[in-house]
This record gives structure tokens, C-alpha cells and sequence, in this order.
């Protein structure tokens, strides 16, 4: 099939590497403009750019799809099917309606679950057991449209938000090229989403892994994982960010004493939380490497009764 497709991350990559060796003409890639990043603000190109620019494919990267120009500049390659995985822009009607085959989406969760942004890391926040990736045919509201095919996959006892983010990544590629070869047999089986079952989560954002240790263990260590790698879970020791990347749960303890340190030795180190106790594994202190915690407390002295704080 012609191909127009539209994407921004790593976790799009795939997805085009996919198509493309499925034997698909892509037409055109269409990412977000390049932007500034690290502490340089060296200015970079997106995963999918540099993916498209490796394989000979224009890319054209405007800064609202929405307006005229964008919409012209689109519908001069008439794709016969449109591929979207985490572009990061709301598609218009205009562009919606123009190919043969519609507009397809690879969205990372077992939809009408997680519509929206980030529902890789909420599924390891939330503590869900699966998780999944469903094609579906756009329409103009948010992740609204009717689903076509559904992959699922077992969270692991450890899952973080970057191994999902990997997993999720090759099952969204192999999904997407099995529906796109579904739609051109004209055996692709159209559901309806069920509204009452829709849940929508928001974006990360770094003030999230600010650790609130009046929660209990175990939804603090789900943010430990769903939050790594970024923008990872942090709290203030000594008046230094100590971010925490690995955490184990064990109950006991009052939560009278949240955020208090309540046992260490030379190997390990325990913080009460609201219900129960978190055992450091794996931590970062300002300005130091990431290392175990038996490789912390060689270098640092934490006394039991240190407080743990929010900023």
C-alpha cells in the first residue's frame, strides 16, 4: 500500500522499520519539529526522522497538522492508508478522510482502557498484570475510534515503564502490518469501543515522581517502576535529591513514622511509608552514580530516625 506515516519516538521506529519491510511504499514521514534537548540544547532529531532520513524517506515535520498549509502539503501524496504510533498531534477532519483505507492508529493499551497519553507507564503505576496494544481506525476524538485488532502481554513482576515501553513497542510494530494486511484482504473486523469502559490518563510529568511517602509501599514502588527510566522517583535526603531507580515492599511498621528511615546496616536500608515499609535497592544521590545500596551506604551515612522528604 501507499503509505503516509506519522510518528515521533522510539516507540514509533519500530513501526515504520516494520512496514517497510513488509513491502509498503512509504511516501512521506511526518514527525514532530526538532527540538532542543540535555543541558546543551543541542538541537535533535526525533527517533522517526532519523529512522525515515536512514531509509530515503522525505519527512516534513509541521508545526500544527491542523493548519492549511500542513493539510495541503499531506494530501498531494493521496497515501492509500495513513499510520499513526505516537505522533503527538490531533489529526483533522480534513486529513482523517483522505486515504482509501482511513487513518490507522497503533496505540499502546488494550483500548477503551488508557485512551490518551503515557498509558505505558500508568499500566505499571496502576499495577495492571496486562497490558496490550490495539489498531484502530481514527476518527476525530481522542483515541475514540473503532478498534480492529488487540495484542496483550503479561506485565513481569519487575516491569519498569522503559521495558514495557520496549515490549509494547515490538508487539505494536507486528500488529500494525498484520492489520494493515487485514484491511487490504477486506477482512478487518471493525468494534465499537464501549464508552462506560473508557479510562483516559494524562501526560508524565517530572513533579509525579515526587515521592509521597504517606502512601502506602506498594504504590510507591509501582511508581518506582512505572517512572523508570524517566523521570524516575525522587525524594530529599540531606537536602540533596536522592532518586530511587529499585525498591523492595515488606509490610509492618506505622505510618505515623512515614518517610522515616527504620532499619539500616551496611546492606540495606528500610523507610516507613503510610502502610508498610520500602527496602532501597538501587539509588542515585545528586551529583553521584546510580549504584546498589550496599555500594551507597559504603560512601554515605544515614543514621535510623533520617527523614526522607518531599520537595
Amino acid at each position: 500500500m501507499r503509505v503516509i506515516f506519522m510518528g515521533t519516538p522510539d516507540f514509533a521506529v519500530g513501526t515504520l522499520e516494520a512496514i517497510l519491510a513488509a513491502g509498503h511504499d512509504v511516501l512521506l514521514a511526518v514527525t514532530q519539529p526538532d527540538k532542543p534537548k540535555g543541558r546543551g540544547k543541542a538541537v535533535q532529531m526525533s527517533p522517526v526522522k532519523e529512522c525515515a532520513l536512514k531509509h530515503g524517506i522525505e519527512v516534513y515535520q509541521p508545526l500544527k497538522i491542523r493548519e492549511e498549509d500542513s493539510i495541503a502539503y499531506v494530501k498531494k501524496y493521496a497515501p492509500e492508508i495513513i499510520i499513526v504510533a505516537a505522533f503527538g498531534q490531533i489529526l483533522p477532519k480534513e486529513i482523517l478522510e483522505l486515504p482509501k483505507y482511513g487513518c490507522v492508529n497503533v496505540h499502546a493499551s488494550l483500548l477503551p482502557k488508557y485512551r490518551g497519553a503515557a498509558p505505558i507507564q500508568w499500566a505499571v503505576i496502576n499495577g495492571d498484570r496486562v497490558a496490550g496494544v490495539t489498531t484502530m481506525r481514527m476518527d476525530t476524538g481522542l483515541d475514540t475510534g473503532d478498534m480492529i485488532e488487540k495484542s496483550e502481554v503479561i506485565l513481569e513482576i519487575d516491569e519498569t515503564g522503559g521495558s514495557l515501553f520496549d515490549r509494547l513497542a515490538v508487539e505494536g510494530a507486528k500488529l500494525c502490518v498484520h492489520t494493515m494486511q487485514e484491511i487490504e484482504n477486506g477482512t478487518a473486523v471493525y468494534t465499537k469501543q464501549e464508552e462506560s469502559e473508557a479510562t483516559h490518563v494524562g501526560i508524565i510529568q517530572k513533579q509525579m515522581g515526587n515521592i509521597d511517602w504517606k502512601k502506602s509501599a506498594v504504590s510507591i514502588e509501582r511508581l518506582i517502576r512505572g517512572l523508570n527510566p524517566w523521570p524516575s522517583a525522587f525524594t530529599k535526603l540531606d537536602g540533596k535529591t536522592l532518586k530511587i531507580w529499585r525498591a523492595g515492599t515488606e509490610a509492618g511498621g506505622s505510618g505515623k513514622d512515614a518517610g522515616k528511615v527504620v532499619f539500616v546496616d551496611k546492606k540495606e536500608l528500610k523507610v516507613q511509608t503510610g502502610n508498610g515499609v520500602l527496602s532501597l535497592l538501587e539509588v542515585q544521590l545528586e551529583g553521584r552514580k546510580r549504584m546498589d545500596i550496599e555500594s551507597f551506604l559504603r560512601g554515605v551515612e544515614i543514621e535510623v530516625g533520617t527523614m526522607l522528604t518531599q520537595y
